[in-house]
């Protein structure tokens, strides 16, 4: 794939004092916004490799690492498949999709990690709960949090793999659903979900002083269907992580997504859902883009992908006679540029000039200071 003419970092360098001065973010999005802004720079430092057939000289800057950052997923993206893979449960899975209404994303905005928190135990309580009373076992999930739509609205909505097995009581694994084509119903899950999540939230606004404020809201979400997705199951462990893992790694938007960055607009695509999800360019401020793309930075320290029931460590003993036995991971210890070279077919230490050579680090230089310290730093200037 072709390297992008214009990336998310050119937004925020671009954008970034009036984005400030406008909207005053707090320090952990200064500092998540920076990072993105200062990656593969020499801010963040770099080392210079040299060939050892033809001399060439490169020069590769340092990667932020931070997991917002669209030029930083692919190789996590690649290692999380290859690893959870030697783990995950040798069955058939279910993607099973929680959605919920917009008129809950004021409420998520007031705190976001509460909001996410009551989001997670919601999911696996409604799923924890139809699997003992529909079959009278312990199922499992692998849950992932998405919190954007195709136009960086708000959209907060949970992606989970569910094994067609489970274990009973007495400690023995019993499969679920007939012939892998049927979990629980989707009315029935959407219900007991809304009721879960309602409850959760009302709990938590009353705590904070906060429910008669929002009480208005809460009552017109419980008065809507809520849906809940769920697809037939795949046709094996392998192909249902390689599935999933074009969802563990995504953020709000990539670099490729991103058409134009002029004046002072921003242009993108978006898939249409509504028109067989053609691909169709809309135009926001600069500003207005990184509005919305704070919205997504997630709490720090939060965790977006969690293991549930069988598929926990909890688990892992009792679940180890149904895990996948034949790995593709080679027996001798690999380097990380061995590993993704396995992994992606990308070569990061062959000579990108006479194809034959290989690149021998001959200088590192370290980067400047920490992003944090950077970014915390610049936005007081700004303000003062």
């Amino acid at each position: 794939m072709n390297r992008p003419i214009f990336e998310v970092a050119d937004v925020v360098e671009q954008f970034w004092d009036s984005f400030v001065k406008n909207h005053n973010p707090n320090s952990y999005a200064l500092s998540t916004l920076y990072s993105l802004r200062v990656c593969r720079t020499s801010k963040l430092g770099y080392h210079k490799d040299k060939c050892d057939k033809c001399a060439h000289i490169r020069i590769s800057y340092n990667s932020c690492l931070n997991r917002h950052c669209p030029k930083c997923q692919a190789a996590k993206q690649a290692i999380w498949v290859e690893d959870t893979s030697e783990k995950i449960l040798d069955t058939k899975y279910f993607h099973v999709v929680f959605t919920l209404p917009h008129e809950l994303n004021e409420i998520c905005l007031v705190d976001s990690k509460s909001f996410y928190t009551a989001l997670f135990a919601s999911v696996w309580n409604t799923l924890h709960t139809l699997g003992y009373t529909h079959y009278g076992v312990e199922s499992g999930a692998l849950a992932i949090l998405h919190t954007w739509d195709q136009k960086l609205g708000l959209h907060p909505h949970i992606h989970c793999l569910v094994p067609s097995a489970g274990l009973t009581l007495d400690g023995k694994f019993k499969r679920i659903t007939k012939n892998g084509k049927y979990l629980h119903n989707v009315k029935i899950m959407s219900k007991t979900f809304r009721d879960n999540m309602l409850k959760r939230l009302k709990r938590q606004l009353h705590k904070t002083d906060q429910l008669i404020t929002y009480q208005s809201i809460i009552d017109k979400a419980w008065s809507k269907e809520w849906n809940v997705f769920c697809e037939p199951s795949f046709s094996d462990a392998k192909h249902v992580i390689k599935y999933l893992g074009q969802y563990t790694h995504r953020v709000a938007i990539s670099n490729h997504r991103i058409t134009n960055v002029e004046n002072d607009r921003v242009s993108f695509v978006y898939k249409d859902s509504r028109d067989h999800r053609k691909d169709k360019p809309i135009t926001l401020t600069g500003v207005e883009f990184l509005r919305r793309f704070c919205m997504h930075i997630l709490p720090k320290r939060f965790v977006k992908i969690r293991y549930y029931g069988i598929m926990s460590n909890r688990y892992a003993k009792r679940t180890i006679l149904l895990r996948k036995r034949s790995s593709e991971r080679p027996k001798e210890k690999e380097s990380v540029q061995q590993r993704l070279k396995r992994l992606t077919g990308f070569d990061m230490l062959l000579c990108p000039f006479c194809k034959k050579g290989r690149m021998h680090t001959i200088e590192v230089v370290p980067r400047i200071r920490s992003p944090s310290h950077a970014s915390q730093l610049e936005a007081k200037n700004l303000l003062l």
